[in-house]
């Protein structure tokens, strides 16, 4: 079991139903030492309004031994990689993940998706991309890997992509995976639990690490240390809270 998840909901996003009380009950129960909070951007219709990830700043760091990161699944807008996380809050944030939400990207076509998602990449401002597999917004696989690498984005495989969600994901998350493997670039798992019960499950993406023999030293779940780290290496400064992790 990976002791780091990176991706959830919360009732902020109101088509989620724990709260963050519900989340460090169960990471306690599961054995989950960090965990981030990534409810979405302002740009889609049931997210929470941007004061909402300016105020993240009023957390604890740990309760009860768990360690908790500050987060959001941003939306990316546009061909130019623009993000709906912007000015206070990208101050505000640990963790910035983003990808495409048809509410707000509609879907066209690969190479639109490709340019989009690499621009965001290059911005400097985003540390992960989520369901990158998703079937509804092909992309050019190699070219994002080999982006993810350069710009040092870790390509997220989401559990929930096999199990609730984008149906039909499985193919293109493996061949994710293997390119990631092969430009020697970052993994991220996210259970994109939107009720506790699931956070951490990693079932469904650990099949894929296995398919393709993806080394778990480029996986970053594996510790908090390398979650931290690579944080870190992005230009967030040590959390001195998390020295006890």
């Amino acid at each position: 079991m990976y002791p780091v998840d990176l991706h959830m909901h919360t009732v902020a996003s109101t088509h989620a139903y724990s709260t963050l009380h519900d989340y460090i009950a169960i990471a306690k129960s599961k054995g989950i030492q960090l965990f981030a909070i990534t409810d979405h951007g302002p740009d889609m219709a049931d997210a929470p309004h941007y004061w909402h990830f300016v105020n993240m700043r009023i957390w604890p760091r740990m309760v009860d031994g768990v360690g908790i990161l500050r987060g959001i699944e941003a939306n990316i807008k546009n061909t130019a990689g623009e993000i709906d996380c912007t000015g206070p809050m990208l101050d505000s944030l640990d963790l910035i993940i983003a990808g495409f939400h048809e509410p707000v990207f509609p879907p066209k076509d690969s190479a639109t998706h490709t340019e989009a998602m690499i621009a965001a990449m290059a911005s400097g401002n985003v540390h992960i991309i989520s369901h990158p597999g998703n079937p509804k917004f092909p992309v050019d696989i190699p070219a994002i890997a080999q982006a993810a690498a350069k710009y040092q984005v870790a390509l997220e495989l989401n559990n929930s992509s096999f199990t609730h969600s984008r149906k039909g994901s499985g193919p293109n998350c493996r061949a994710i995976a293997e390119a990631v493997r092969d430009a020697g670039g970052w993994l991220s798992l996210g259970s994109d639990s939107h009720t506790a019960f699931t956070l951490g499950d990693f079932d469904e993406c650990r099949k894929i690490l296995a398919e393709v023999e993806f080394p778990e030293a480029r996986i970053l779940n594996v510790s908090v240390r390398r979650m931290l780290g690579f944080l870190e290496s992005r230009g967030m400064k040590p959390i001195e809270e998390f020295a006890t992790l």
